[in-house]
């Protein structure tokens, strides 16, 4: 048995293809969505069989046998429900050829005369979508649209995260008579209303910082609210190793330096900056703009009371508990075991309420002592400045 699966382009019959045209018209029976089925011309079959999910399409050519063409929208190889159809008919060894068609990308790129080869693409149809990550990820961004997550809603999360000014494209109904192109701002398209058939372009969100752990001191906007130095930083990135999809916390999170860091190394996921100080978080505001770390969210409490609606997390580091060690690890620990925790201490009072907290719920510590000396000239000579020497104490962090 050999059945074609053929991909109808944008949808408008000037899009599909004279390959995938002939194959419908020589079809004994044409699978799909009901919306494709019913824009199909008069010259094709009329035994169409309405169905979307891989099981049923199976079933479908079970009965039907020989000449069957599966028809989906868009292009076969971009979000296609070719993906999962396929094993199943390799599973039952039946033979299949597969017709590209025009995509969703194509369309936009040709309307707005853009190359697409440097895009990210990705699809918020059905799917969990993250559009603040991808945006921070230094490249144009197409969003395949649908269900819940529209161009307004993706729109609406941009603006959330700060990124009103984001300049974004929306193409509609794309390849059909009443196609239309938008373009403005993410904070623009949060409030408007788009047909279904959308899709979406953002530009990237600015500058992108990559370089490896341990940012210059001088990146950050300080005052007169206490930061974790540049080598204790990387050094606290080193423990926590931090993925690319990570949900990170950062307890006391002072200028936000930490904070921002863990944020840029795990773009793709969500930071959490917890903070009681108002001027600190003042502060925490103005990095995270400085230096475009969109996903990070600030958090305006005391732990642990402030941590109780965040999502599980990866990782935490802990710079500060204001007397509440105990109870910000047991939080930590009893929504994920796994946790990675490293806490930083200057004092020795501090140092010990980590690691009892730790070894209280059967965690190994491990503590490290960190003394940095900077070089300082005085006159013709350099002197070494000793800073107060800083104590790590990490759990879980050795896997």
């Amino acid at each position: 048995m050999q059945v074609i699966l053929a991909a109808s382009g944008g949808g408008s019959r000037g899009t599909v293809t004279e390959e995938c045209r002939k194959a419908l018209e020589n079809a004994s029976c044409i699978i799909g969505a009901k919306r494709l089925l019913e824009s199909l011309p008069d010259s094709c079959t009329a035994n169409r069989a309405a169905a979307t999910r891989p099981a049923e399409i199976l079933q479908v050519i079970r009965a039907q046998g020989e000449g069957c063409v599966v028809l989906y929208s868009g292009d076969t190889g971009f979000y296609s429900g070719t993906r999962s159809l396929i094993p199943l008919l390799e599973r039952e060894h039946i033979a299949y050829t597969v017709l590209p068609g025009i995509s969703s990308v194509q369309l936009l790129s040709a309307a707005l005369g853009r190359p697409w080869q440097d895009w990210l693409l990705l699809s918020a149809h059905g799917v969990n979508c993250n559009p603040v990550g991808a945006v921070m990820q230094g490249k144009p961004v197409f969003f395949l649209t649908g269900g819940e997550l529209g161009p307004a809603e993706l729109c609406r999360e941009l603006a959330q995260a700060g990124l009103e000014t984001l300049p974004v494209v929306v193409g509609e109904n794309l390849s059909y008579p009443h196609q239309r192109i938008f373009r403005g701002t993410a904070g623009e398209f949060a409030g408007m209303q788009f047909e279904p058939l959308s899709v979406l372009l953002a530009e990237p969100a600015g500058h992108v910082t990559r370089r490896t752990p341990g940012f210059p001191d001088s990146l950050f906007t300080r005052g007169e609210v206490p930061m974790t130095k540049q080598e204790v930083r990387a050094a606290v990135l080193a423990k926590m190793a931090p993925r690319p999809r990570d949900i990170l916390w950062d307890v006391g999170a002072g200028t936000g330096s930490v904070s921002i860091e863990l944020a840029l190394a795990a773009s793709w996921g969500r930071t959490y900056a917890i903070e009681c100080n108002e001027k600190a978080c003042e502060l925490i505001r103005v990095n995270r703009e400085k230096l475009g770390a969109w996903n990070l969210r600030l958090i305006e409490g005391a732990a642990p009371q402030a941590l109780d609606a965040l999502e599980t997390p990866n990782a935490v580091f802990i710079g500060g508990t204001k007397g509440s060690m105990q109870k910000v690890v047991d939080l930590v620990l009893d929504r994920n075991p796994a946790a990675r925790i490293c806490i930083s201490a200057i004092c020795i009072e501090t140092l010990y309420q980590a690691v009892q907290a730790l070894q209280s719920r059967g965690v190994d510590p491990e503590v490290i002592q960190i003394g940095i000396s900077r070089g300082k000239a005085a006159g013709p000579l350099h002197l070494l400045l000793a800073n107060n020497p800083i104590f790590l104490i990490a759990g879980n962090c050795d896997g």
